[in-house]
């Protein structure tokens, strides 16, 4: 792994400001993760240092740019369809320039099918060219010609990219890049490239820099942050890092994701028991309950491994509350490996669980393995693993009811004059404004409905 410095393209700055007779409007989207919307903010910062404004609309844009997720065909699906109502926007403005990048241009087909089937859209690139946007531009509108650049994976990592960041108070903070488990069914270790961890003194600087910015919640991302430090030539692991950023004075919390259970230590939990400054919530993505459909997916843990260090976290932090992704469906699931997920779900009592039926990925070993279960038993199991889900929400947030709690407001709620707001567990809680919004505060919760804690400021 190289570092590398961005270094602003004057010569982009004046192509842009020749070719269009005001200054530029941009607008950037980001389907998918966390990690997608955080490259977003740093494509949206590129166009800004050259001279473009941020446009809120399509319709107001002159650069439009689509930063695309890889994860399940429907993303994709949804990708494709978006960009090709773009068409009518690019006949009505000839120098609308549409850009798409990220997952999905990762895919030499995908390219491909942007080259031959979308002929208006004048630049792909993967997640590994963010910073040479600046010169794709220059490409297109000097050479005249539609840049679409091949898969590449680069090792080197390109720090001090500008960036603008949607909330004043929310900040995302990658702290590597890549992956290098190879679940059966993800497509991610190939469209974003084996792990590269960041330097921990550019980690610190940047976090460090959040904090003086007045940040309150900052989220540390990577594919697995567990595995930080590998290859790095650092002696620190990720527990060691987390500790680093956390005794950094001032006034927020750190959050991170996502953990996978293979490489989550009790070290960890130690690390995060430790320090005010670290969220008392842990998303550790279990997929499912069954040693067998485990195996399948290449997960390199068992159940009880993975029961193991919960019941070792709510022992050290009691108040932790948890998350967890899981499939239902994979190919090759029993209706016995399907209780076993529901005896997982009702014994660790989860505040959050994101339930997936599977969907099969081009590319990926699991898509070669025979899935005889109908689509409606898959559904069925969805429910299933729903209700016990609900049961488990109402029984936490009932728990809370009369307690005095801390939480960041995040801004008005659906409701004229609620404002909602996240608490150091993740929960969210609807309070009466007026509220300070990006600061915290202290509520006493009244009532509970569903996933959603009510209560008022103190």
């Amino acid at each position: 792994m190289n570092p590398v410095n961005f270094t602003r393209n004057e010569h982009a700055a004046a192509v842009l400001a020749a070719y269009y007779e005001t200054p530029p409007m941009a607008y950037v989207h980001s389907f998918g993760c966390q990690q997608n919307v955080n490259d977003g903010e740093k494509i949206l910062g590129i166009l800004m240092d050259l001279g473009c404004g941020q446009a809120q609309r399509l319709e107001d844009a002159d650069i439009i740019v689509f930063n695309t997720c890889a994860v399940r065909e429907h993303a994709e699906q949804r990708v494709f369809g978006n960009v090709g109502a773009l068409k009518k926007l690019k006949e009505q403005n000839p120098r609308l320039m549409i850009a798409v990048c990220g997952c999905m241009p990762q895919q030499a087909h995908v390219v491909e099918k942007f080259k031959h089937s979308y002929p208006f859209v004048d630049i792909v690139f993967g997640t590994g060219a963010i910073d040479r946007l600046p010169e794709m531009i220059c490409q297109r509108i000097e050479g005249h010609k539609r840049v679409m650049r091949q898969p590449e994976e680069r090792t080197d990592i390109v720090e001090h990219m500008p960036i603008r960041r949607d909330s004043a108070f929310r900040a995302w903070l990658p702290i590597m890049y890549g992956c290098d488990n190879f679940c059966s069914y993800c497509i991610v270790p190939y469209v974003r490239g084996r792990e590269r961890s960041r330097r921990s003194a550019d980690i610190l600087a940047e976090f460090r820099q959040l904090v003086a910015d007045g940040y309150k919640d900052i989220t540390l991302l990577g594919q697995n942050v567990n595995s930080y430090g590998k290859g790095l030539g650092e002696e620190l692991d990720f527990a060691d890092l987390l500790a680093m950023l956390a005794a950094v004075p001032g006034d927020y919390r750190i959050r991170f994701m996502t953990s996978h259970p293979k490489d989550a230590t009790k070290k960890l939990i130690d690390t995060m028991a430790s320090s005010d400054h670290i969220a008392k919530h842990l998303h550790l993505p279990v997929q499912s309950g069954s040693d067998t459909i485990l195996q399948a997916m290449n997960r390199r843990y068992t159940a009880a491994r993975y029961l193991e260090l919960i019941d070792y976290a709510k022992q050290t932090i009691p108040e932790m509350t948890y998350s967890s992704d899981i499939i239902v469906g994979f190919p090759g699931e029993t209706e016995e490996d399907f209780r076993r997920t529901e005896e997982l779900v009702r014994r660790v009592e989860y505040m959050q669980l994101f339930t997936f039926i599977y969907s099969k990925r081009a590319g990926t070993p699991a898509a070669r393995l025979p899935d005889p279960t109908p689509h409606a038993e898959k559904a069925a199991r969805i429910a299933r693993l729903v209700a016990i889900q609900d049961a488990v929400v109402e029984k936490l947030t009932a728990a809370l009811v009369g307690t005095e709690v801390q939480v960041l407001v995040e801004g008005p709620g659906r409701t004229p004059g609620v404002f909602t707001g996240r608490l150091d567990n993740n929960m969210v809680v609807e309070v009466p404004g007026p509220a300070p919004v990006g600061q915290f505060a202290f509520a006493r919760i009244e009532s509970a409905k569903g996933a959603v804690l009510k209560g008022r400021l103190v």
